[in-house]
């Protein structure tokens, strides 16, 4: 991004305002929405910032706008703190005003709301009321804040939107605060209220970043976004569709209509899990795109209103796909699918979703299963027990999404041979297994662990076991910390063979208990009534506990890896 095209700087809430500076909320971008909880932590920040003594100056956080004249700016994030700003100054103007009907000090009084009202607010016209706002609201909200609050009226309460109401509880709540604190300062109420204008203005501070088009917004979200400040991409995309819709002056209810829709798809899943499905869902279809170039690319190619709606209508084809790979205890699969979509969830591996997406679109849903059942096994080998990197990884499942997409893969048996090249063959598989280190101090390789040793013990005695049941805990034959007893391992050994595989095993969790640092042949007592045939084994056929017996146990274990965990039509 080039330097003409974004610029950054730190501003008092005063520079803002000040200058003839103008500023518009996007017709399409969301209404307000904060509530007393926001009110109330603003409040007291700025409380916190203004009382005697206190902290010189009050950081708001980045507010991101767009323009091409520096003189009018549309707020493409902060327009919550932006509009609660504004009305708290006009809660400020509110009791100026009343002091003025009271008849306290009403010269200077209507000085100062003048004053106030020109620097912060805009020009109000005396003949017609109406404001020539440095402020411009959202198409839901701007009627009712120009038309009501602005001109500090009477504020009807009948026949308006859930969020006109949030922005007159707002401006009541604030008109409330305003008028304890000028209070509570004892003295001339108009010169306290003036005072906490001022104040406000010059100690809350943004950090302002400019630019000219909505690409060049899009890619200071994902700078933000990727240094842990979460800002709304989502609505910047709904933006760039409305505006789209908009420029070829299109009928109101179809503006209506995209609104409703994209609305209910955001709902069901959340803003902040918006861009993920997003991307997943364009990677199902088209060429693979990262997320940083997503905007770009979506802004290429959805250019008419034929497009938009297009892309709506798909996106609403795969929200219950996304929604199940994502919360499969929430969607109508089978439990099996379900299974299997809780493995991928366990094993942190997502790069198949836009492959399933399309499988689920284009296929029955018994070719989902053995699709999802393969990119299980491919997770299983690749991901877990191989640690590769995914990104080539992405890219295959990727490809093979866009060939279903277009119609090229028609069947099943045509898609699999596709993974080929991320499915790692069964000597690769049983060599890596074989040698796998697991570290069990973090919960989610507990868990891993559990499931391998439940598969090798269904595999062994048929028996289905729940890997996250409390009734049995993992238990490491050579303990994590071993005392006496355990001389056939030098430091190093304990240190390289404790996490292995083959030093791990089931056991029920009050046996488990007991065993503690004891011994091998304390142990082994324990293991032969154990109800698991997988420590059963362990003790008939292990004397003595040592190095070599666990690469015995792991090599084992390795080959029965390799027929749980794979793919006929691949290995």
């Amino acid at each position: 991004m080039s330097a003409t095209n974004f610029n950054t700087k730190n501003d008092t809430y005063r520079k803002l305002m000040g200058n003839g500076l103008t500023y518009r909320i996007p017709r399409f971008q969301r209404d307000y929405s904060w509530t007393a909880d926001e009110w109330e932590d603003l409040w007291l920040d700025i409380l916190g910032t203004i009382k005697e003594g206190g902290e010189p100056a009050h950081y708001m956080g980045y507010l991101v706008l767009q323009s091409d004249n520096d003189k009018t700016f549309d707020v493409i994030d902060g327009q919550q703190r932006l509009t609660t700003l504004s009305l708290i100054v006009l809660a400020v103007l509110k009791n100026v005003q009343r002091l003025i009907d009271a008849k306290t000090d009403a010269d200077r009084n209507q000085q100062r709301l003048q004053q106030i009202r020109q620097t912060y607010v805009g020009y109000l016209d005396p003949v017609t009321l109406v404001s020539r706002a440095k402020l411009t609201l959202n198409r839901n909200n701007d009627t009712y804040y120009q038309t009501y609050i602005v001109p500090l009226g009477h504020l009807p309460q009948r026949g308006f939107r859930a969020s006109e109401h949030n922005l007159r509880k707002a401006f009541e709540w604030f008109d409330k605060r305003v008028r304890d604190y000028a209070r509570q300062q004892g003295g001339d109420e108009g010169v306290a209220l003036a005072q906490l204008v001022e104040s406000l203005s010059d100690r809350l501070f943004f950090t302002v970043i400019t630019v000219t088009d909505e690409l060049n917004a899009y890619k200071v979200f994902e700078t933000l976004n990727a240094r842990g400040v979460r800002l709304s991409a989502t609505d910047l995309l709904k933006n760039y569709l409305f505006s789209v819709l908009h420029r070829g002056d299109q009928h109101e209810h179809e503006m209506k209509t995209l609104e409703d829709r994209w609305e209910s798809m955001v709902g069901r899943l959340g803003s902040e899990s918006f861009p993920d499905f997003l991307r997943i869902h364009w990677n199902s279809r088209r060429a693979f795109v990262r997320q940083t170039e997503l905007f770009k690319t979506i802004r290429g190619q959805v250019k008419s209103r034929e497009d938009v709606f297009t892309m709506l209508r798909e996106m609403e084809e795969d929200l219950d796909a996304y929604l199940g790979l994502t919360h499969p205890e929430a969607s109508h699969w089978t439990p099996i699918i379900k299974g299997y979509v809780a493995e991928l969830r366990m094993f942190s591996v997502r790069q198949p979703f836009p492959l399933l997406l399309a499988v689920r679109r284009v296929f029955a849903e018994d070719d989902f299963e053995t699709v999802l059942r393969a990119c299980v096994m491919i997770s299983f080998r690749y991901n877990v027990i191989g640690s590769q990197p995914a990104n080539e990884q992405e890219r295959v499942y990727n490809q093979v999404a866009e060939k279903i997409a277009k119609g090229a893969l028609g069947a099943v048996a045509k898609v699999l041979p596709e993974l080929n090249s991320i499915y790692p063959d069964d000597d690769t598989f049983r060599s890596t297994f074989a040698n796998k280190v697991i570290r069990t101090t973090q919960a989610r390789n507990r868990r891993i662990v559990r499931y391998v040793l439940c598969q090798l013990e269904k595999q062994m005695a048929g028996q289905d076991y729940d890997f996250d049941s409390e009734s049995f805990n993992l238990e490491h034959i050579l303990p994590q910390h071993p005392e006496s007893g355990w001389d056939a391992f030098t430091e190093e050994e304990v240190e390289a063979m404790v996490f292995r595989l083959g030093n791990m095993t089931l056991l029920q969790t009050s046996a488990n208990r007991n065993q503690g640092n004891e011994d091998y042949a304390a142990k082994k007592t324990a293991y032969a009534g154990s109800g698991f045939t997988l420590t059963r084994k362990i003790a008939e056929e292990n004397t003595d506990w040592t190095p070599e017996r666990i690469d015995a146990r792991q090599n084992w274990m390795a080959k029965q890896a390799t027929s749980i965990w794979r793919v006929a039509q691949l290995s």
